[in-house]
């Protein structure tokens, strides 16, 4: 390969929450010691422990060069890279600067977007299990949260359950969905035919769709993200989708992300909304990583970085499989998360979730509590580590915690 994807990253004094958990400002860290012995393998937080591409950081300290940082406006260079970036990665077509908008981050945009959308007490409809962020931020703001749950077939693939979804947007009156594409946690990337039938009940009961496909870009084994607005005309005018360079590249720290609409209106309303904090602007630097990224260089480092993820996904699931008997896993089709389903396991050795999960930090794995995405007797693991310290994660949960 042409990039470093094995080189173990030293984090350590980078101010990196991944491998300094105590300074976690969301609540959601693992708890627990490492034992003597043990060096610590991050496997909670989403992030990346691979250097990101170079060009990011090129382009970032040419702009640092100059020695004024004053107040600035988008240069047409950061819109031409978003619509050539969806026009390669995703086959976006007609999409023109006046259809993008800064975001500081998907869930603040979300948040937004609900503003616009929504009124207080309203009922919103998401799949379940539900990303974190959605199930902390979405009910502080007013809004109550109708889960849907997505089922696993024989195969342990994740399914929509169209009839629930319908069901529950008529029985509790929603008129607006938070929809993840990909999913987080469960990694599915939805067909077009899932997608169509999904949106079918969308347009048939009026709901507007917000769409969070921050994770479009990390689609595994070949496959290729569908935008929800690509469906259809009416869904081009009734979705809200929100992206960002932070998950494909590793830039959360940068922040910066932004919207998709079509739809004049909401586009108005939804910048107004966004405008309101005041805070709610572009950094010069997240500005220029973002041309850093999204250019030829980071089209070719993300089809390595793809394949990366592939391999390191299809060993983890085999190793569950093969080795952690009562242990439930599906094998993500995009993201770089896994779920685990330890129900059976935790009954068959009369043991708790916490016990388990800090079984795992004594041995240096730290790794998600799933009851944070609704989802009882889960973990969550990130997999964006070196092949190397997979294996060792591995190694490790097979001698000393399962």
């Amino acid at each position: 390969m042409k990039y470093d994807f094995t080189s173990i990253l030293d984090r350590r004094g980078m101010d990196a929450i991944a491998v300094d958990p105590q300074t976690d400002p969301y609540g959601i860290a693992p708890k627990g010691r490492i034992r003597e012995g043990f060096d610590l393998i991050p496997m909670w937080v989403a992030d990346m422990n691979f250097p990101t591409v170079p060009t990011i950081c090129e382009a970032m300290i040419e702009r640092a060069k100059h020695p004024a940082f004053g107040y600035f406006a988008p240069r047409q260079e950061y819109f031409d890279r978003i619509i050539g970036w969806q026009q390669k990665r995703n086959g976006v077509t007609g999409l023109e600067k006046k259809h993008i908008g800064y975001q500081n981050g998907v869930l603040g945009g979300v948040l937004s977007a609900l503003a616009v959308l929504c009124s207080a007490g309203d009922n919103v409809l998401v799949h379940a299990p539900t990303y974190v962020g959605f199930l902390e931020e979405v009910g502080q703001m007013g809004y109550h949260l109708i889960g849907s749950d997505l089922i696993r077939d024989e195969e342990g693939v994740w399914r929509m359950d169209y009839e629930d979804m319908e069901e529950k947007i008529r029985r509790h009156h929603i008129h607006t969905m938070i929809f993840c594409s990909p999913h987080n946690p469960t990694g599915r990337v939805w067909t077009r035919e899932e997608l169509e039938k999904a949106y079918e009940i969308f347009e048939r009961n009026h709901v507007y769709v917000i769409s969070d496909e921050i994770w479009s870009d990390l689609i595994l084994r070949g496959g290729r993200h569908i935008p929800l607005q690509s469906l259809s005309e009416d869904a081009r005018q009734r979705t809200v989708a929100f992206y960002a360079p932070s998950k494909t590249f590793n830039l959360a720290g940068l922040v910066g992300s932004y919207h998709i609409i079509y739809n004049d209106y909401l586009r108005d309303r939804i910048r107004r909304q966004s405008s309101l904090s005041v805070y709610n602007a572009m950094n010069v630097l997240s500005m220029h990583a973002l041309i850093g990224a999204y250019g030829p260089e980071g089209s070719e480092w993300v089809d390595e970085l793809r394949q990366v993820l592939t391999k390191n996904v299809d060993y983890a699931v085999d190793f569950i499989r093969d080795h952690f008997q009562g242990v439930e896993v599906s094998r993500p089709e995009g993201t770089y998360m896994l779920l685990l389903d330890c129900g059976s396991w935790l009954r068959a050795h009369d043991m708790s979730l916490d016990q388990l999960l800090e079984k795992g930090v004594q041995v240096g794995i730290l790794w998600q509590d799933g009851r944070q995405f609704d989802r009882p007797d889960s973990i969550r693991m990130n997999l964006a580590l070196p092949f190397s310290r997979i294996e060792e994660a591995f190694r490790r949960l097979e001698e000393y915690v399962f």
